[in-house]
């Protein structure tokens, strides 16, 4: 059976079609994040490093790692920083080092600039995962050689020099050209990575039949595993969580075996909390006097102050243990393992610090 093997210096992700799904974290994007892109102008990788970890906490098997900043102040200074060309092939290699000193996860280099993805491969230990290639004939002609040269798998994305194509007969045309021009510089069909283009369900009602069926034709016809922008689905819907929770088990059924998605539940911040304390106080309901924050959230749905996985995970790991890929259900009891409390980390059975007692 087809299986792509990323590799950090230490660890092992496997995406595999007998395998339990291959969650690559997103986090790790400046796009759309002003703050992170201020940040990283200044030369600020903190929170990078801490969406590293939340993500590897929440978990995510790979992390996606993505150069594309916009240096508005730098611009202003200097017009080279407008183009990615200039910005990514420097970034990306101190984004990569960053990671690496924080976490052991495998990654997945992910840039449209040449240069910043072979900065990048260069700078991962390991077997990263490449993202990505597109059947474009110039990006077929920039990126293969570099999956061949470093020995790495790569997503593949199923457009073209046409565009996006509604038709699924299309992508799939687009991503078996892919496929065998992979072949002809001799990379194996189990390195690449289709990923066969999730379109918005508020604006295409078929679109989650047409990746079902694609996915499908992926897996049986060219053999290559599968992955996806998973929150695309949900695109301007609301309770958009609730499609994607739905939309990853029906995708895993259907064959899909990996997916480009954050893992992490966004904490409650103060500002939040401060309303649901002031709610609960005008309806007249007295709180235990000193009740911490973490608790409040619990007892009241809010979910937590703190990242930790999220509802997204929990759909996934179901559905690992339903496709019978979580030997005996292992990962699935670890996952619905209650926290300590605040200052009980460390308490045994019967809330005894240290565990059992020594009889005298």
């Amino acid at each position: 059976m087809t299986r792509t093997i990323i590799e950090s210096r230490t660890k092992t992700a496997i995406i595999g079609f007998d395998e339990p799904f291959c969650v690559i974290g997103e986090r790790i994007n400046p796009t759309g994040r002003k703050i992170l892109n201020e940040e990283l102008e200044r030369g600020d990788f903190s929170r990078v490093e801490a969406d590293a970890l939340a993500q590897v906490a929440a978990g995510a098997n790979v992390l996606d790692i993505n150069s594309g900043a916009v240096f508005s102040n730098k611009m202003a200074e200097d017009p080279r920083y407008a183009d990615n060309n200039f910005v990514e092939p420097t970034l990306m290699p101190e984004l990569v080092k960053r990671v690496q000193a924080v976490t052991d996860c495998p990654l997945c280099i992910d840039s449209s600039v040449p240069g910043a993805l072979e900065n990048g491969l260069a700078a991962a230990e390991g077997r990263p995962l490449l993202n990505s290639v597109t059947g474009e004939e110039e990006r077929l002609e920039l990126v293969l050689p570099l999956v061949k040269k470093y020995n790495v798998p790569v997503v593949a994305i199923s457009n073209d020099d046409t565009g996006i194509s509604e038709d699924p007969d299309v992508r799939f045309a687009v991503a078996k050209k892919i496929v065998e021009r992979a072949a002809d510089f001799g990379i194996p069909a189990h390195d690449i990575v289709v990923d066969p283009l999730v379109m918005p369900v508020g604006a295409m009602g078929t679109a989650g039949l047409q990746v079902f069926a694609l996915v499908r034709r992926l897996r049986d016809e060219l053999g290559v595993n599968t992955t996806c922008g998973a929150s695309n689905i949900s695109f301007g819907l609301p309770n958009r969580h609730g499609i994607n929770n739905a939309f990853l088990p029906m995708a895993i059924t259907a064959g899909m075996t990996s997916a480009i998605m954050n893992p992490v539940a966004v904490p409650i911040g103060p500002k939040r909390l401060a309303e649901k304390r002031a709610e609960v106080e005008a309806a007249g309901i007295v709180l235990p006097e000193g009740m911490d924050d973490e608790t409040f959230c619990r007892l009241f749905g809010l979910g937590s102050t703190k990242p930790r996985a999220g509802k997204e995970m929990e759909a996934i790991r179901a559905a690992n243990f339903l496709m019978n890929n979580d030997d005996g259900g292992a990962a699935w009891i670890e996952f619905n393992k209650q926290p300590p409390k605040a200052g009980q980390e460390s308490r045994g059975r019967a809330g005894r610090t240290g565990g059992r007692r020594r009889r005298a």
